[in-house]
């Protein structure tokens, strides 16, 4: 299972939120590369990198950022955050971006998400499928609509999709462990004999001790932010998992 550490950027700091919330911001770092350099040294070797402003905002806002890690580290960074025109998704991978995630816009304007997977392909497009109650939310969690997670994702399989994150937000930044049901479920009914779901895990991780059950369900990858931000999980306990056989 891939280790994907989270920085989460506002005005160009690095942030984490609860549910969220902006109101909870918390600001970890001023320095976002210099939070990518110590993953990088402690052999993470991908990154998720959300634009905080532009969610709230509508479009691609730091893109900077994301340019400045690519150049500097070795990183593998997927990018979301108000990845909203064909202009947006361009700038992401003109900075770099490995992969994008697409949340928001599969919801509101499924026809320009559904052209990007067409355009270039299911390992580059990731759909970002973020749920309240198993509602979808959308714009930066600030709106819930009335999409079933379940058959959101079914739905955009057929379309292509093969890597999905998926962020419980009742669970998210409130380090009380992830959604072990909800990921069962979802790989269950999302997986056939031919086919397998690469589900990213995201939200509610608190101790390392987590990681191999997430693994052992089945999940392609888990995205890990304030627990490393905390403390709660230590950066020699990563290395030891990526190395692990």
């Amino acid at each position: 299972m891939r280790i994907i550490p989270a920085i989460d950027i506002i005005e160009g700091k690095c942030v984490r939120l609860s549910k969220g919330d902006y109101n909870t911001k918390k600001i970890y770092n001023e320095n976002p590369l210099e939070v990518a350099k110590n993953f990088e040294a402690h052999g993470i070797q991908y990154l998720h990198l959300v634009d905080l402003d532009g969610a709230k905002s509508k479009n691609i806002v730091n893109h900077k950022i994301l340019e400045e890690i690519v150049s500097k580290t070795t990183l593998k960074v997927d990018f979301g955050g108000g990845l909203k025109t064909d202009k947006d998704l361009q700038i992401a991978f003109e900075c770099g971006a490995h992969q994008i995630t697409g949340g928001s816009i599969a919801v509101k304007a499924p026809e320009i998400f559904k052209s990007w997977i067409q355009k270039f392909g299911s390992e580059k497009i990731i759909l970002g499928a973020d749920a309240n109650n198993e509602k979808i939310a959308v714009s930066g969690w600030q709106e819930e609509s009335n999409k079933e997670l379940i058959p959101f994702i079914q739905e955009y399989q057929e379309e292509g999709i093969n890597y999905v994150i998926c962020t419980d937000i009742s669970k998210d930044g409130m380090l009380e462990g992830p959604s072990f049901e909800l990921y069962r479920r979802i790989l269950e009914e999302t997986s056939s004999d031919d086919k397998k779901l690469k589900l990213i895990a995201s939200g509610g991780i608190s101790t390392f001790s987590e990681l191999p059950e997430l693994a052992e369900l089945g999940c392609e990858g888990t995205i890990i932010g304030k627990a490393i931000y905390e403390g709660r999980i230590q950066m020699r306990e990563l290395e030891k998992f990526i190395i692990a056989p």
